[in-house]
């Protein structure tokens, strides 16, 4: 039988109860707030815009963008096959699975950041072994996607679990019936049909990569060109130049700003085609 339709919102028909107006007017006051005073006086500061020209400011964004986008497609490319056995499958030790692989939501990234250390590091788990094949990985830009993805990869995975998990099992059974293998199923069933919610998870894993900042800060460093991302030039210029701290803010923030629009527009398709 087919899905259940996703109910629309019921529009409010009054706010006139101070209950609900008054702490929803704070909540959106609150968020509105801090955005509103760093986009006025980088308006307001003459010396804003000449910093965004600062080659620290380009080196910045180049390495955060790539990174990020790094980090979404092997988050993609190794959570979508986990995110479809939890999604679809029960099995022993499932919850156990789910357990683990969200714990990094909850984790704090400077707790990450050493964990990272201790097993890729020189007297880590892995170090030694690293070492006798002269690979060093802490504080090279390659730690900086290993922190990343390790603290922005689960967000693609719970979208992406959520999407495969609401696919219709008939769908896929029909699908079985008529002779399709497991493969089959997964590529011409259930992926287009969770789609929208990869997409999604997608875009939330490459927002939370850009913006990391205490793992990578701790297992990457802060070396300019090389592991400084955005979040690590600002912290960086705060120490001697506001203005410039400002700058890279506003640019982190429209990187931001463009992600979740993109978030919004999925979500938009992906009601519509439900509908």
């Amino acid at each position: 039988m087919p899905a259940a339709p996703i109910p629309r919102p019921v529009p409010a028909r009054s706010l006139s109860d101070l209950w609900v107006a008054l702490p929803a007017g704070v909540a959106v006051g609150y968020a509105v707030l801090p955005v509103a005073g760093l986009l006025l006086f980088a308006l307001s500061s003459a010396r804003v815009q000449p910093a965004l020209r600062l080659p620290a400011a380009h080196d910045a964004v180049l390495l955060t963008a790539v990174t990020s986008t790094l980090v979404a497609g092997i988050a993609a490319l190794v959570g979508t096959p986990l995110a479809y056995l939890l999604g679809r499958s029960e099995f022993r030790g499932r919850r156990l699975v789910e357990v683990v692989v969200e714990f990094p939501l909850v984790l704090p990234p400077v707790v990450a950041g050493v964990a990272l250390l201790m097993t890729f590091g020189r007297r880590g788990l892995l170090g030694p072994a690293l070492a006798a094949a002269g690979i060093e990985v802490p504080f090279t830009t390659a730690a900086v996607v290993l922190a990343q993805l390790f603290v922005a990869g689960p967000f693609y995975i719970a979208s992406a679990r959520v999407g495969f998990a609401a696919v219709p099992r008939e769908l896929t059974e029909a699908a079985s019936i008529d002779g399709a293998s497991s493969w089959q199923q997964f590529r011409h069933v259930a992926l287009p049909l969770a789609t929208p919610a990869l997409a999604g998870g997608a875009v939330l894993c490459w927002a939370r990569a850009a913006s990391e900042f205490g793992a990578t800060l701790l297992f990457a460093g802060n070396l300019p060109g090389r592991t400084q991302t955005l979040s690590l030039a600002i912290m960086t210029a705060l120490e001697a130049d506001l203005d410039a701290a400002v700058a890279l803010s506003v640019l982190l923030l429209a990187l931001s700003a463009g992600a979740l629009a993109g978030l919004r527009l999925l979500a938009a398709s992906r009601t519509t085609l439900l509908w």
